[in-house]
């Protein structure tokens, strides 16, 4: 993908997640890996409005060097690209958005992790799910603690796509903003579901687990 093809790709998705509710008000941000540098949204951007000309460009050392300025969320962004690397190189768009049953979850004592294996698909596309204890807003203890739990899961076997930041949202990743995109529909769409059911819905048993590994890959 060319930097000019990643412009439009952050547009492109920023208002699909804003004409279905995924995201609201100028809360979330999306960015892309690019060989020197990163793309991301600007700081107070509504995502469904987004300009591919006014995009931050910051080089591999975040420094700006052009659009408008760049998400305070950037250091996160890069903190994530380097860890998740490790498992997967392809690892090139990361979206952050306070989806609303996410965080709905993380307001009464959260667990370690945000949701049990309740379905096969969020079993096989979105995975283990760590719960990130409060921290404000661009905190870096923040980016500290999403960067060990990468490490940590990584080395366990089980590569993580998605950390939860308690009281505000997800973080979640992949090769490109699409598939960025499918992980955090599946998420949320999951944490909704499990919010209907008042959390009450048995997971997935070891052997239908297993099962998913073994046909699809499944990273449990």
């Amino acid at each position: 993908m060319t930097e000019s093809q990643a412009r439009e790709e952050i547009c492109r998705i920023g208002r699909s997640l804003f004409e279905r509710g995924y995201v609201h008000a100028t809360a979330g941000n999306i960015s892309v890996r690019l060989d020197d540098g990163f793309l991301i949204t600007p700081t107070d951007a509504c995502l469904g409005f987004l300009d591919p000309a006014k995009l931050a460009r910051l080089d591999v050392d975040l420094n700006q060097g052009g659009g408008d300025r760049a998400s305070k969320t950037i250091a996160l962004h890069a903190r994530i690209y380097a860890a998740a690397t490790r498992f997967d190189t392809g690892t090139g768009c990361v979206i952050h958005t306070h989806s609303t049953h996410c965080v709905a979850l993380t307001l009464e004592a959260p667990g370690e992790e945000l949701l049990p294996a309740l379905t096969p698909y969020f079993v096989m596309k979105v995975g283990h799910v760590p719960v990130i204890p409060y921290h404000r807003p661009g905190a870096p203890e923040a980016a500290e603690r999403v960067a060990q739990a990468i490490a940590r899961y990584g080395a366990q076997g089980t590569p993580i796509r998605a950390v939860m930041l308690e009281r505000l949202g997800p973080n979640v990743w992949h090769d490109t903003p699409a598939a960025a995109m499918a992980v955090l529909e599946e998420l949320e769409e999951t944490a909704r579901l499990w919010t209907l059911n008042k959390q009450s819905a048995q997971p997935l048993a070891p052997p239908q687990i297993d099962e998913l590994r073994r046909h699809f890959g499944a990273r449990w």
